[in-house]
């Protein structure tokens, strides 16, 4: 059975070191034992209508067992989603991976997947808006007759143009020009 003094030792190396520590498989299964155990003691020993200081030595252990218990898989939760934004970043999944528990494997296939999700959907929503917002603002056209000179929206002075010429219009313009039959559209992709 695993002792308090292993629990904090492992918690040690795992505090003072970047990457996940080994720690055996069984690790839950030994710690869920060690606090049975503690409270078997409590339970046993409160009975009792002597007041020890076993008693309070042992409540005492448990308590300090739990709070490093509770640090330990805290540190080690942030070094998973770390290794997993790592992964999903770089396209490595592999690395570090074999220090990982059942629960936290699952932990770190499920971020790297939602994180990859995410920069998908993220590249996808730039891609479109950034077509999107070339089609609304400019389009090019050529001329298929001259243009004297007029006045933009913003009031710039746009022009002349002369037959054949290729221009960037903003595309409000851009339409009356092609709807006058003075231009037409240029596919620029």
């Amino acid at each position: 059975m695993i002792t308090y003094q292993e629990i904090y030792d492992i918690l040690r190396k795992e505090k003072y070191n970047d990457a996940l520590q080994e720690i055996p498989k069984s690790f839950l299964k030994e710690l869920a034992s060690y606090i049975t155990e503690k409270k078997k003691l409590l339970t046993r020993e409160s009975d009792s209508t002597l007041f020890s200081d076993t008693l309070r030595m042992t409540r005492k252990q448990l308590d300090n067992s739990l709070s490093v218990i509770k640090e330990l898989l805290a540190i080690r939760e942030k070094k998973v989603l770390n290794l997993a934004f790592a992964a999903a970043q770089t396209g490595v999944s592999k690395r570090d991976t074999e220090n990982l528990l059942s629960h936290e494997k699952e932990l770190f296939d499920l971020s790297v997947k939602k994180l990859e999700e995410n920069q998908k959907l993220v590249k996808q929503q730039l891609e479109g808006e950034f077509k999107q917002e070339k089609d609304l603002k400019n389009l090019f056209i050529r001329f298929k007759q001259d243009v004297p000179a007029f006045l933009g929206s913003n009031g710039q002075e746009l022009g002349p143009f002369q037959e054949g010429e290729i221009a960037n219009m903003p595309k409000e313009i851009a339409e009356i020009l092609m709807n006058d039959e003075k231009a037409e559209k240029i596919d620029s992709d």
